[in-house]
């Protein structure tokens, strides 16, 4: 974190417990015009690729003659009320877990899900919960971080796979390593049996995209991995993602969410817009390789994307 931002976390932390935003008893009548404020606190979720988002928001930001701070706070029970209060002003977000996310603060946590691979239809959802918090949702750029399953490339290779339908027609049975909920969920193992065909035997609980996970999938304990599309471990392990032709998993776009009364001005949209044109999934997994496996600065790596593509001056 640079300039205050270990404070600024102390200062986050006293004031959520007070401070959330529009009540419920508020929520419709929130009509105040976009503000331009000339100082914004760009909001991290801790995780690597979260920091890399979040550091090229504030350097797109300082670019466009605001002067910004990062603020990181891992939990997002702490920071979407701190958005909504306007002690962050930005995060980087993802459209689908989010709107499943306010959907359930609004509605309970037995809420039916809004979020689907439709991104239109996502996107619609959002906004209709997040207008009312006081917040606006910035247009979607073409990087996604999605759930992904993965195989080794030598099996991928053996039985002709590029797909998760080409897995399904081979009738093959498969071990896969991933959550303890992966049984439950309807991205995961019902959804693999559902939509794809696939004959998942059992799921061997190692977690989403971990290294023990990846490696029982690269010794051939396990057939197949969950992780993520920017993963950026998976040639260490000679792992290979099978594309999600038929669109099981959500629409996890990256979107920029401000606060509509600090930072919902035109001018903000656009110094964001600027990334989101040219920002791919490949280009976010591989800015997470130079961080998680070179140890690289985040904020190193961002300033050098954004160089790269033209966005700020070297």
């Amino acid at each position: 974190m640079r300039r205050g931002a270990v404070l600024a976390a102390l200062l986050l932390l006293t004031l959520t417990g007070c401070s959330t935003g529009p009540s419920l008893e508020t929520q419709g009548e929130v009509t105040a015009p976009p503000g331009d404020s000339h100082h914004l606190t760009v909001g991290s979720a801790g995780f690597t690729e979260s920091d890399l988002l979040a550091q090229m928001y504030a350097l797109l930001l300082d670019h466009a003659g605001y002067s910004t701070t990062l603020l990181t706070v891992s939990n997002r029970e702490l920071y979407e009320p701190a958005l909504e209060s306007g002690q962050i002003d930005v995060v980087p977000e993802y459209a689908a877990t989010f709107a499943d996310w306010l959907n359930a603060k609004a509605n309970g946590a037995d809420a039916p899900p809004v979020g689907s691979p439709d991104l239109d239809a996502t996107m619609k959802a959002l906004r209709r919960l997040a207008t009312p918090r006081g917040l606006t949702v910035l247009p979607p750029g073409r990087a996604v971080d999605q759930n992904a399953f993965a195989v080794s490339r030598a099996y991928a290779d053996k039985h002709h796979l590029r797909t998760l339908s080409d897995l399904g027609r081979s009738g093959l049975p498969v071990r896969l390593a991933a959550g303890d909920e992966c049984v439950q969920r309807p991205y995961c193992e019902p959804g693999l049996k559902k939509v794809y065909g696939i004959d998942i035997t059992a799921v061997d609980p190692k977690g989403v995209g971990t290294t023990q996970a990846k490696r029982a999938v690269q010794n051939g304990q396990d057939q197949m991995v969950l992780t993520t599309t920017t993963d950026a471990t998976l040639d260490q392990f000679g792992l290979v993602i099978l594309a999600d032709d038929k669109h099981l998993q959500n629409a996890d776009y990256v979107v920029p969410v401000v606060n509509r009364s600090r930072a919902g001005g035109e001018r903000t949209t656009k110094a964001l817009d600027r990334l989101n044109k040219v920002l791919t999934t490949a280009d976010l997994a591989a800015m997470n390789q130079q961080v998680d496996s070179w140890r690289r600065l985040p904020e190193d790596v961002a300033r050098t994307y954004l160089e790269d593509k033209g966005l700020l001056k070297k």
